[in-house]
Order: C-alpha cells, then structure tokens, then sequence
C-alpha cells in the first residue's frame, strides 16, 4: 500500500451526434510501466512507456448484466465505505441519503445508483496504442496459518515494523514529491536501502516476532495477501495485517518459474506454486528470495468481519477489491464484468474500492476479496481473467484525477 507521486492531468470532452448521448471522457495520467526481464534477452527499452487512463461515460443498460449478482452485501459495503468518505465534498449527499434509507431490496439498492450515479467504463492507454477496455482480475482472501509463540524447527517468523527501517517522507524536503517515501537504514552516515528479502532472512534484520508460522511458502502467500490469521497450538486466533513494506519492488515467483522453465505460465497459480516449492524445497529459498519485497505485520483484534483494507474498514466478502487508487478513488462503487475462475459463468457484480496492493497498477486492474479460509483460497488462487471495470460517481461531477 504505497503512496504515489501527485498525477499530472487532461480533461477532455469530445463531441458526437449520435444517439445514446456523447459520452464524456477523462484522461488520467500516471506512472511509467514497470519493466521485467523476458525469458529471451531483449535489447533494452530507451525508456518505459507511460501508462495512463481513459474514463468514458455511460449508462447503466450498456453494463454486462446490471445490476449483477450479490446486490444487498453490495450495498452494506457501500454503507461502510460512506463512514470514511462520507464527509468528503463528493460523497456527503450519496452517503446522506444512503443513511435514510430503510430495509432495502435489490429493487431499492438498484433505483438508488442508478438515480444517484453515473458509470465511467475505464480504459487502459500505453504510450500511443489504441484505448483498451480490458485489463486483469486476480483474486486474494485472508489465509489461515498454523503456528506457535516459540520457534521450532521448520518455522519461519512473522516480523513488525523493523527497530532499524527507517522511512523518509520527500515530501517534506520537496513539496513537489509530496506523497512520496523511500525506506533505508543507516550506515555510519549514509542511509542506505533496507534489506531485501534474502538479507532479512539471513536474519540481518532488528525487528520483533510477532508468531512463528509452520510453513514458510504460506508465509510468504500471507505476506502477498496482506493479512490473515494463525491459529496457535492452544487452538486460539492471533490476526495480523499489514504495517510496512521494506521499499523493494515485488517481483511475481510465478513469472521467474515460467521464466525457468518449471511450468507454463498459462498453469502458474498459487496452488500450483505451492505444489512445486513441496517438489522442490532445495530451491525454496531462491524461488522466494527472487521476490525482493518483504512485508511486515502488526496485531489485530480478532473481531468478526473481514480484514482491514486500505480504506480502514473491514473488508467484505465478495464485494470489495484492490485497486490502484492512482485511477480509482478508495471508497468509490466498481461495477465488475469477468468471468468465474471456477466454472466460466459471468461474474458481474458491484464491487467497492477499499485496498490496494503493490500488484495493481493500472486503470484496469482489480483484486477480488473472496473471504477467509481454505475455500476462499482456493478461488482466489485461480483467479486470472479478462475484466472490464466501471467507476461509478455522483452524477454532475467527474471523476476525480488525483486520489
């Protein structure tokens, strides 16, 4: 959950004649795109494409499927999204009159975002390359671990915040980086980069043990989730979350096994990653060291309800997700056309923003919140599909071009 720099922005509004009425659209400017290493040496890039967004008003009859399925845990997201940003100049007369309404339906929960609401069908822009209207779903949930207060042999540690991170805010030494931190350590008089993943395992780090989990590859998947809960030997539940990160990029170990030759990518999945790291636990560590980011924990109440997203509220099941919120305002309804990852069957629905993750970059990129447990898991872990995504916001207004 990283801020970013400020976004520098265009909007335009094109004129049309034809009938329905022409759409507005938004251009959002963000971030270069992240590079990789391809399988086959490739001459280096001059420089990275930028990566943009395109919003394009619509209606409501044009969403796949509208009003979609899971409509009432929908709108009780809604409701929880409104007590953060309720008070927000945007959100204050949709989230009053929200509040009014009383023992709603599916009827009700649909009339009100339709009267109150007008869908933005996002749109992904690299460099000079046509529009697209496409980009990835991918699903997590919150893990359930096994594990102790005491080390044994074959656990791995859950750390907090390290005594030795240090984080700087540029923005307080250059406004125009406002938003922007780095995370190091001091060296004599030198502050240097934090630890990566294999330095901090090799037990550099200066930072408390939180638990001691059984497994280190559902260490490493509860780290990709962001939270989770470890059930201890006296059968209690100890929940964590996310605190920090040690400012390293994150690198996908699906993408280096490809890369390795050790599955197709099409066939990279989190089950499927777990079943080669039990195939393989010689090369577990330089699977999981090729992932130089390193996540740490602090302790939650364990309250019913889902884990804690970016918004600061509990997550719900099935209707929350991930976003970049570069593009996509936390707090903001999503209307989501893709497909099952179990049986193919349209999965469209009414999401809302409420986290983020260092995996979503992109106008067009979303991850689903399936819930908590091995099931949700499972769903979660073959979640790879074509998505498209609507932003819906107050009608009258634009969507906004900075979070």
């Amino acid at each position: 959950m990283r801020a970013l720099l400020p976004l520098a922005i265009a909007v335009l509004l094109t004129a049309c004649a034809s009938r329905p009425p022409c759409p507005e659209v938004v251009n959002v400017a963000g971030e270069t795109a992240a590079t990789t290493t391809p399988a086959t040496p490739q001459p280096p890039a001059d420089k990275p494409e930028p990566v943009s967004g395109r919003y394009v008003s619509g209606e409501f009859r044009q969403l796949p499927g509208w009003p979609g399925d899971h409509l009432l845990p929908s709108w009780q997201a809604f409701l929880v999204s409104c007590s953060r940003v309720g008070k927000q100049d945007a959100w204050k007369t949709v989230c009053a009159d929200a509040a009014l309404l009383r023992n709603v339906d599916e009827k009700d929960v649909r009339r009100f975002f339709e009267r109150h609401f007008t869908p933005w069908q996002a749109h992904n822009l690299t460099g000079n390359k046509p529009a697209v209207n496409t980009g990835l779903l991918t699903g997590y949930y919150e893990p359930l671990l096994k594990g102790g207060r005491e080390a044994k042999p074959g656990r791995v540690p859950l750390y907090g915040v390290p005594e030795d991170m240090l984080t700087v805010e540029l923005g307080d030494l250059f406004p125009e980086l406002k938003g922007k931190r780095v995370r190091g350590r001091i060296e004599g008089n030198k502050v240097l980069p934090y630890w990566d993943r294999a330095q901090i395992e090799s037990g550099r780090i200066r930072a408390p043990v939180l638990v001691w989990v059984d497994n280190a590859v559902e260490a490493f998947f509860l780290q990709v989730q962001g939270s989770g809960r470890v059930q201890l030997e006296d059968g209690t539940l100890l929940r964590v979350g996310y605190a920090d990160q040690n400012g390293h990029p994150y690198k996908a170990i699906g993408k280096w096994l490809a890369e390795q030759g050790e599955m197709p990518i099409e066939q990279v999945s989190m089950q499927n990653i777990k079943a080669w790291a039990d195939k393989n636990p010689q090369r577990l560590d330089e699977l999981l060291n090729n992932n130089p980011s390193y996540v740490f924990f602090r302790e939650l109440p364990n309250k019913d309800g889902g884990p804690i997203g970016a918004l600061n509220v509990p997550l719900t099941d099935g209707a929350s997700i991930a976003v970049d919120r570069k593009f996509i305002p936390l707090g903001a309804p999503v209307y989501l056309a893709a497909t099952r990852p179990d049986n193919g069957k349209p999965l469209q629905r009414l999401m809302h923003a409420q986290d983020t993750g260092g995996a979503i970059r992109g106008p067009v990129r979303a991850d689903f919140f399936w819930g908590y447990g091995d099931e949700a898991g499972a769903i979660a872990g073959k979640t790879k599909q074509q998505v498209q995504l609507w932003l819906l916001w107050p009608k009258g207004s634009k969507p906004p071009h900075a979070p």
